[in-house]
C-alpha cells in the first residue's frame, strides 16, 4: 500500500484503443428477441410516424437486414403496411402504422416509452468494460511526463500518481484547500484520453428485461473521429447499413470519462434512476465513469455522511463490481472499473475509520508548495494573462503572509493575479504586475483569510 506525502506541484490552469464491436449479422446476434425489438419498431413509428426503411434502421441504430425481420413479422401481423420505394430495394420503402399497429404500439408503450437506439445485452456492455479499463492503459514515466508537461508538477507528485493509475485502485487525496486536489484528476484524465485511446459505450443496455440508458451527452465527450450516424448522408448510411463487417452503431466512441461529484452527492445518485412514466431507467454516474475517473470531490460534505457512502461500496471498492436494483426487486451485476479518486481538505481521522482508509489503495497528502514550485506556477500564470513577472511581488507575499502564518497555496498565483488583472481595468492602466498592485490584491483577497 503507497502512502505519501508531497508538496503541491499542480498548475491550476488546468495503449492502444479497444476494438470497436462488430455490427450484428442477424437478430440472433443482437441479443434481443423479436417480440422486444417489434415493439421497438412499433413505438418508433407511433411517435414518428411512417418512416423510411433507412430512417427507421438508422434511428434503431441496426442493419436494415435485422430490422427487417421484425418488419416482416409486423408485416404478417397486420400492424403496418408497407409503400413501395425507388430501385435502392426494400430500405426505401415508406413503413406506416395500421390501426392495429396503433393499438399494439400503445400497449407497448405502456410496458416502456423508450425509443432510439436499440439496446446491448447487458453481458455484452460487461465484456467491453473489462476489455478497455483503466488498467489495460499503458502507463510509463515518459507518457505520463508527456501528458503533464504543462502542468507544474513536483517530482513527488509525479512518483505518487503513475502507480496508482497502473493500479486502477482508489486514491484518497488530502491536504490543506488551494492545492490542485481536485486539477490532479483532471489531468488524469488527459492522460488517460491521451494515451488510454477512446472507449466505446452503449447508448444503453438491456439487464433483466428492463433498459437502461448508458450515454449521456453532459458527461460523455463524444471521440473527435466519432461523426455519429446523425451526421451521415442518406448515401453513406446506405452503405453502411446494407453491408457487412461495420462497427455496432449501438455503441459510440468516447473520451475516457473524466465525472466530478462534489457537495450535492447522496446515496440515491449512486442507484438506478427510475423513471415510473417512461419504465425505464439511466445508468448512475459512476456506471457512466467506468473506463475513466470517477472524482468525489470535497469528501465529507456530502448529502451522505461518510460512513453511509463507505457502507454503499465496500462491496466495489473491494470486488470491482457493483450491484444495482431494478424496481421490480431484481438485482443485477455491472463493473466497478474506473479509477475511484476521492479528494478532502479535512483531517481523515475526523471523516473516516481504519476499515475506509485500508480499501484506499494510495493515499497521497498534498501539502502547501514549496517556494521553487510556487515560484513556477506564478511564472506560468504570469505569461497565461501577460504580463511581466516581478520578484519584488512574490518577496512581498512571503514577507507579509507566506513567513506569518499563512501557507501558500497554489490557487493563490491564479487568483491574486486575475485581481491585479481587475484592478488594471477598472483603473484603465495597462496590465501588469507590480509590488503596490499586489500589496492592494492581497489586501483584497487574502487579508480577510489570514
Amino acid at each position: 500500500m503507497s502512502h505519501s506525502k508531497m508538496n503541491s506541484g499542480m498548475d491550476w490552469d488546468i495503449g492502444g484503443a479497444p476494438e470497436a464491436p462488430s455490427a450484428p449479422e442477424s437478430l440472433q446476434q443482437t441479443g434481443l428477441t423479436l417480440g422486444f425489438l417489434s415493439d421497438m419498431v412499433l413505438r418508433t413509428l407511433y411517435s414518428r410516424g411512417g418512416m423510411l426503411g433507412l430512417d427507421l434502421a438508422r434511428l434503431i441504430c441496426l442493419p436494415f437486414k435485422v430490422i427487417e425481420e421484425a418488419l416482416g413479422f409486423l408485416k404478417h401481423e397486420k400492424c403496418i403496411e408497407v409503400l413501395g420505394g425507388d430501385l435502392i430495394g426494400r430500405i426505401s420503402y415508406k413503413f406506416n402504422l395500421t390501426e392495429l399497429g396503433r393499438r399494439r404500439a400503445q400497449e407497448a408503450f405502456k410496458m416502456s416509452a423508450y425509443v432510439g437506439p436499440a439496446p446491448v445485452p447487458l453481458e455484452d456492455y460487461v465484456e467491453q468494460t473489462y476489455r478497455q479499463s483503466v488498467t489495460s492503459i499503458d502507463v510509463s514515466p515518459e507518457s505520463l511526463r508527456a501528458a503533464f508537461s504543462h502542468l507544474v508538477v513536483s517530482e513527488d507528485l509525479f512518483n505518487a500518481v503513475g502507480p496508482s493509475i497502473v493500479s486502477g485502485k482508489s486514491v484518497f487525496i488530502y491536504g490543506p484547500p488551494g492545492n490542485g486536489k481536485t486539477s490532479i484528476a483532471q489531468a488524469v484524465g488527459n492522460f488517460m484520453n491521451t494515451c488510454g485511446g477512446e472507449i466505446y459505450i452503449p447508448y444503453a443496455f438491456l439487464a433483466e428485461g428492463s433498459i437502461i440508458t448508458l450515454y449521456d451527452g453532459a458527461v460523455h465527450e463524444k471521440a473527435e473521429n466519432d461523426d455519429g450516424n446523425r451526421l451521415e448522408d442518406n448515401e453513406a448510411t446506405i452503405r453502411r447499413l446494407l453491408n457487412t463487417g461495420t462497427i455496432d452503431a449501438r455503441w459510440i466512441q468516447i473520451k475516457r470519462p473524466v465525472i466530478v461529484t462534489g457537495g450535492e452527492l447522496n446515496l440515491a445518485m449512486l442507484d438506478l434512476k427510475y423513471s415510473p412514466e417512461a419504465n425505464f431507467y439511466q445508468a448512475p454516474l459512476h456506471v457512466k465513469a467506468n473506463g475513466g475517473v470517477f472524482l468525489v470531490d470535497d469528501f465529507g460534505r456530502q448529502l451522505c455522511s461518510p460512513k453511509e457512502l463507505l457502507n454503499r461500496w465496500i462491496v466495489p471498492l473491494e470486488n470491482r463490481v457493483d450491484y444495482l436494483s431494478l424496481a421490480s426487486g431484481l438485482k443485477f451485476q455491472v463493473p466497478f472499473e474506473q479509477l475511484t479518486m476521492f479528494s478532502t481538505n479535512l483531517d481523515p481521522k475526523d471523516l473516516v475509520d481504519e476499515a475506509f482508509l485500508r480499501r484506499m489503495r494510495h493515499k497521497v497528502e498534498i501539502l502547501a508548495p514549496e517556494r521553487d514550485i510556487y515560484e513556477r506556477i506564478f511564472g506560468n500564470y504570469c505569461k497565461k494573462l501577460g504580463m511581466t513577472p516581478n520578484q519584488d511581488a512574490i518577496e512581498y507575499l512571503y514577507e507579509r503572509y507566506y513567513n506569518n502564518g499563512r501557507s501558500p497555496r497554489a490557487s493563490d498565483c491564479r487568483d491574486l493575479l486575475e485581481t491585479i488583472q481587475s484592478i488594471c481595468r477598472f483603473r484603465r492602466i495597462p496590465v501588469q504586475l507590480t509590488r503596490a498592485l499586489m500589496i492592494d490584491a492581497a489586501n483584497s483577497f487574502i487579508r480577510e483569510f489570514v
